[in-house]
């Protein structure tokens, strides 16, 4: 039989004290650590326009956002906040003024919530969102909104500003401005939700609570040349001048033929406010390949790209990609044997575009899988989400 010691009274109670201290302390320091991380995660609401939303609605979901338009109510009673070519839908509760107004609040794409989202809760979805309660479930784009938390009275910016630029592209479109801008290299901190592959040496610039592209020009002049990525230079400031162009929900200056030069931050104010949390941005993925999935009778000198959503850091492409065929030699026990095929790489920047190339034809009639696995990331290092693409080769 085990031998039991029964500990004195006094004992156990100062042990009991002793955890209820320890777990005290464990609890505070979860408390903090909790604290920090909600600190390090706040930031100011991101200033963006109606096309940008419409275009870009899984990148801005849930993120709070600021944006310029006319206010007024459509036939069917909804709020709406429209620009020259399209509108967005506002739910706020307060008064409103007619007119261009300046409207704060957060982006929500209801395609990406869940019907019983606790969010939802104090909402009639047919009367604010339109959603037929009996129907299925909207996809992703198809309904979204702004939930307000803010609408005043604004006016047209009377200058360019990279924030004036981005609230009211069509003040400048067409126009020719020069701008001062915090260097953010490819994109490195994640503003913006796509890039335009203008050029291979495309970056952004932003100041305040908005960001822009800058294309067709090198960061590169007299002593300098800044790191398009690497954030070793995103504390740098630069004057660019450019024509402001915009297309698929984004705007850049076209710089072609003008020069870069070091600069200061530029003395901007925008209104104050309490700093929130912001979703992360959302996590890369592939949205293109060619050959597309299950794609078959594919020539066996085929060259496989692979579009990703976002930019990713191209160092972290070796080792996590495989190529191998689905169905090969029997092994003695009559298990298939996948053969892995020898190819090379190359990324393409400017399009976000993976090129694999095979050393020799691939064998026909086959079933081809290429893995993208764990470890590749974006450039603000996020992971991509793990994709596999399956063709079959055609007859020789």
């Amino acid at each position: 039989m085990a031998n039991f010691k029964v500990i004195p009274s006094p004992r156990l109670h100062r042990l009991r004290l002793g955890i209820a201290a320890g777990a005290a302390a464990v609890a505070a320091a979860l408390m903090t650590t909790t604290a920090a991380t909600l600190v390090a995660q706040q930031s100011p609401r991101r200033a963006t326009n109606i096309a940008a939303l419409r275009s870009f609605p899984a990148f801005f979901h849930l993120r709070p956002v600021v944006v310029i338009g006319n206010l007024s109510l459509s036939d069917n009673g909804d709020l709406r906040l429209a620009d020259e070519t399209s509108s967005v839908r506002v739910v706020f509760k307060g008064a409103t003024p007619e007119g261009l107004a300046e409207v704060r609040g957060e982006f929500w794409d209801l395609g990406r919530m869940n019907a019983d989202d606790a969010r939802l809760a104090g909402y009639d979805l047919p009367k604010t969102f339109r959603i037929d309660p009996e129907g299925s479930w909207p996809r992703p784009g198809t309904v979204t909104a702004i939930l307000a938390s803010a609408v005043a009275e604004t006016t047209p910016p009377s200058s360019a500003t990279i924030r004036g630029m981005v609230l009211n592209p069509a003040r400048f479109l067409d126009q020719k401005v020069t701008v001062t801008g915090q260097f953010a290299g490819r994109n490195l901190l994640g503003d913006l939700p796509d890039a335009p592959a203008k050029s291979r040496y495309d970056f952004v610039i932003r100041s305040a609570d908005a960001a822009i592209w800058v294309a067709n020009l090198r960061p590169r002049g007299k002593d300098f040349e800044l790191a398009l990525d690497a954030r070793i230079d995103t504390g740098r400031w630069v004057e660019v001048s450019g024509v402001l162009q915009q297309g698929r929900g984004l705007q850049w200056l076209d710089a072609t033929g003008t020069a870069i030069a070091l600069s200061t931050p530029p003395v901007e104010t925008t209104a104050q406010e309490t700093p929130i949390r912001v979703p992360a941005a959302p996590a890369p993925e592939v949205v293109f390949s060619t050959p597309t999935s299950e794609e078959t009778d594919v020539p066996m000198t085929t060259n496989i790209r692979i579009q990703f959503s976002r930019d990713i850091d191209a160092s972290t492409l070796k080792g996590h990609i495989t190529v191998k065929y689905a169905e090969g030699n029997t092994q003695p026990r009559g298990e298939p044997e996948a053969l892995t095929t020898e190819f090379t790489t190359q990324y393409l920047p400017g399009n976000r575009v993976l090129e694999i190339r095979f050393a020799k034809p691939l064998e026909p009639l086959r079933l081809v899988n290429v893995d993208l696995g764990d470890g590749i990331l974006g450039m603000d290092r996020q992971p991509l989400v793990p994709w596999t693409l399956t063709f079959t080769t055609g007859a020789p």
